[in-house]
């Protein structure tokens, strides 16, 4: 279910705040009013930018037919990374559904990232999200976030 505002988070919900290349799980241990955000879980991912993953110039392909030849686009390893990421976000949160370790999940990562995240989302997963904040705040200290996000 998606909010377009920011959605009620409740006791003992979970709170999972990503980008590409660090998700936060948080536990609110406070009430709706007063967010109290503890940190469960920390998953981090080395991502440097394609320019530095990938060393090789973009191949050229020839035509079977005729001599037309033409350039094959590079591969952003930089998005492909982000991609493999969000895969692994939604098999720690497929495990922690699996476990009964939450009821409801509040989803908050940029807008790409979020589509990312519910393409790899199990309907275990999907069943228990309660909101969606397209928003980053993986850099964000947690009394800041729990500013931003409170009810």
């Amino acid at each position: 279910m998606t909010n377009e505002s920011t959605p009620v988070i409740s006791h003992n919900a979970l709170v999972l705040i990503g980008d590409g290349q660090k998700a936060l799980f948080l536990r609110n241990k406070g009430t709706a009013q007063q967010v109290k955000l503890e940190v469960e879980h920390i998953l981090e991912q080395d991502n440097p930018a394609t320019r530095e993953q990938g060393t090789d110039r973009p191949g050229r392909s020839v035509s079977s037919v005729g001599t037309a030849r033409s350039a094959v686009e590079e591969v952003d390893w930089h998005h492909i990374a982000k991609e493999r990421f969000a895969g692994e976000i939604a098999e720690a949160l497929y495990r922690h559904a699996h476990d009964n370790r939450f009821d409801k999940l509040i989803v908050i990562a940029p807008a790409k990232i979020l589509g990312n995240l519910r393409k790899a989302f199990r309907a275990e997963v999907t069943d228990k999200i309660v909101g969606e904040i397209p928003k980053e705040l993986t850099s964000h200290p947690i009394p800041q976030i729990e500013r931003l996000v409170a009810a």
